[in-house]
């Protein structure tokens, strides 16, 4: 589990609404601030910044768990988190990570669900599953900037709890992730894909368009899905047609 926090872009603008900045505006480019992980399941939650460390070592931390890491989970990472990493590794002459696995959880809630706002803080508090930290908004990055003890400790606890946040989010998303990281390709035998149990019942077939294949429901996180034996037909296709 995995979240950063980085500084904003410096610039000089002339207005305040719709501007349009050109390179020579930018006075300085953000970088990240902190981040916090955690490897799911386990209880320690992992903290750095540039206020505890120096800008390549606290990269060079982030740097050797994701490469430990099988699958990343994060909240808009595909856009934002991971890329804005790659950017900082780049910068600080580091070679790319060892490859991983993402799971965005907001691509998840934009494609399965309705949601009036897709913000982690509105899901999870719409689901019952707790709140964002509050902190003092734009200021408090301000603050961090300008190396304020009492802002970076509202930063830590801000940053830590999204992290916790981000792991009960995605333990009641986890059954709605298509395409998650094949749990079993590690388990090296058949079970849910998704959460790894083995607790899973029969429930009618998945069709191809030359075979069938037996399909399962997971009996701890709700995933469906099929084994890998396939057979041919041996009954007519039933067809429904949905009209949303």
């Amino acid at each position: 589990m995995l979240d950063i926090e980085t500084a904003p872009n410096l610039v000089h603008v002339w207005g305040l609404w719709q501007q349009n900045v050109s390179i020579n505006q930018i006075m300085a480019a953000g970088y990240v601030l902190c981040w916090s992980a955690k490897w799911y399941g386990e209880p320690e939650i992992k903290f750095d910044s540039v206020y505890k460390s120096k800008p390549k070592a606290m990269l060079r931390k982030i740097h050797e768990l994701i490469s430990e890491a099988d699958a990343v989970i994060h909240y808009n990472g595909t856009k934002f988190d991971m890329p804005t990493l790659n950017k900082e590794f780049l910068l600080h002459g580091m070679n790319p990570p060892s490859p991983y696995k993402q799971i965005d959880l907001l691509q998840t809630a934009r494609r399965q669900f309705r949601f009036p706002s897709n913000k982690l803080d509105y899901i999870a508090k719409t689901l019952g599953l707790g709140s964002k930290t509050k902190h003092a908004g734009h200021q408090l990055w301000i603050d961090c900037m300008a190396k304020i003890p009492e802002a970076w400790a509202s930063m830590e606890e801000y940053n830590r709890n999204d992290v916790t946040l981000l792991e009960v989010v995605y333990d009641k998303l986890k059954p709605w992730i298509k395409n998650h990281p094949n749990q079993g390709v590690h388990e090296g035998e058949l079970c849910c894909p998704n959460c790894a149990s083995q607790s899973y019942k029969r429930s009618g077939w998945a069709f191809t368009n030359s075979y069938k294949y037996q399909r399962f429901v997971c009996k701890e996180c709700g995933t469906w899905f099929r084994g890998s034996n396939n057979v041919e037909f041996d009954e007519p296709k039933r067809m429904v047609s949905i009209n949303g």
